[in-house]
């Protein structure tokens, strides 16, 4: 090999490197174990949901039904659309880092079965806010989900 062919082979292996560093440092920061990861009952207390790492996002899949509460009206129990168990059902699903914080993604409404965008970001160590949108999250409405007591982290 040519004196100049070592020199081209050796920039160019140096541009590859320098373009995947780049192409790397582009990605978003993604935790396997982010700090909204583990249970949560939600608002209305109708569920569990563990929110973990499903292949490159994070989902949140029901993991226990605690009531059966309609989220418009509490005082009434809840007719779903779907009337097979919600167990293992993932509602939260293709959640990405966000710009702002948290995770962006989308949530399915087993009450009208229908999907909607999805922020969520942990506001405390026990308290996650989830805000869920057809447009924006500025025109979306917000609930505030809890750890199971046992859940905190320490």
């Amino acid at each position: 090999m040519t004196n100049l062919s070592q020199r081209l082979l050796s920039k160019l292996a140096a541009s590859c490197i320098l373009i995947s560093t780049f192409a790397q440092a582009q990605q978003p920061a993604q935790q396997g174990t982010a700090a909204e990861s583990g249970r949560w009952i939600t608002e209305s207390g109708n569920l569990e949901v563990d929110i973990a790492p499903c292949g490159t996002d994070m989902c949140g899949t029901i993991v226990r039904v605690i009531a059966n509460r309609s989220m418009s009206n509490p005082t009434v129990a809840m007719q779903p659309t779907n009337a097979g168990s919600p167990l293992g059902k993932k509602i939260l699903f293709d959640l990405k880092p966000a710009e702002q914080g948290g995770w962006q993604g989308h949530i399915y409404n087993r009450e009208n079965d229908k999907t909607y965008n999805s922020l969520i970001a942990l506001i405390a160590p026990d308290q996650l806010k989830l805000t869920v949108y057809e447009d924006t999250p500025a025109h979306g409405k917000t609930q505030v989900w809890k750890r199971p007591d046992a859940q905190v982290p320490q």
